[in-house]
């Protein structure tokens, strides 16, 4: 079972707003909060982002050595579509609009999203 993913983000404050909203809408939970960072959990496993005085970009290149994206489940077509509808209220973009929602072929109902930071999240369609 995977424990936790940090993200090392720019700017913690959209972040928190970003991440935070799109989290609370799959079911995780606020965990944990300090100076700059913060963490939502689900189950045992959980994820932080993190404004480190050690990132050295202003944005996340998805399509460099390193995480390209990650990807959670959602229960229901109707929910991912309800989220990616609400998501650019909250700093998401949806990524291959022209293939949405078979962008990652056909029989595979999910949405890609992107925030402001470059990161990308896919939300697959469990049922």
């Amino acid at each position: 079972m995977l424990h936790h993913v940090e993200v090392w983000v720019p700017e913690l404050g959209r972040a928190v707003w970003s991440w935070g909203w799109l989290l609370g809408e799959l079911g995780w939970v606020p965990y944990r909060e300090w100076a700059v960072g913060r963490s939502w959990r689900f189950g045992e496993t959980y994820i932080v982002v993190e404004e480190s005085p050690a990132v050295s970009a202003a944005r996340h290149e998805r399509c460099r050595p390193g995480v390209n994206h990650l990807a959670f489940h959602v229960y229901g077509r109707e929910r991912v579509d309800a989220i990616v509808e609400a998501a650019p209220r909250y700093g998401w973009g949806l990524l291959f609009p022209e293939r949405h929602p078979y962008a990652g072929g056909s029989g595979h109902y999910a949405a890609y999203l992107e925030d402001g930071a470059g990161f990308e999240v896919e939300l697959v369609n469990s049922r």
